[in-house]
C-alpha cells in the first residue's frame, strides 16, 4: 500500500511537472509572438514619423513663392508673359 501511495505520488507530482513545462513553453510562445510584434509596431511608427516630416516641410513649402510658380507651371500650364515655352513631342 505504501508503494501505491509513493507510485501516485510520483505521478501526481510528474503530472503537475509536465503541465508547468506546457504552461512556460506556451507562455514563452505568446512573449514571443507580442516581441515581434512590438518590433513591427515600432517599424511602423518610425516610417509614419518619417512621413509625418515630409509633410510638415510641404507644409511649411506650400507658401513659398518657388512651390507656387512650379505649381502653376505644371499644372495649371501657365508662364510669364513673353516666355516661350519648348515641348518636346520626340520621346
Amino acid at each position: 500500500m505504501k508503494k501505491t501511495r509513493k507510485i501516485y505520488k510520483i505521478l501526481f507530482i510528474l503530472i503537475i511537472a509536465i503541465y508547468i513545462l506546457y504552461i512556460i513553453i506556451e507562455q514563452q510562445k505568446t512573449l514571443n509572438q507580442y516581441c515581434k510584434n512590438i518590433e513591427d509596431l515600432s517599424e511602423k511608427i518610425e516610417v509614419q514619423e518619417e512621413y509625418k516630416k515630409e509633410l510638415a516641410k510641404k507644409k511649411e513649402d506650400v507658401n513659398s513663392l518657388e512651390f507656387i510658380e512650379q505649381t502653376a507651371r505644371e499644372k495649371l500650364d501657365m508662364y510669364y508673359p513673353n516666355e516661350r515655352v519648348y515641348v518636346d513631342n520626340g520621346m
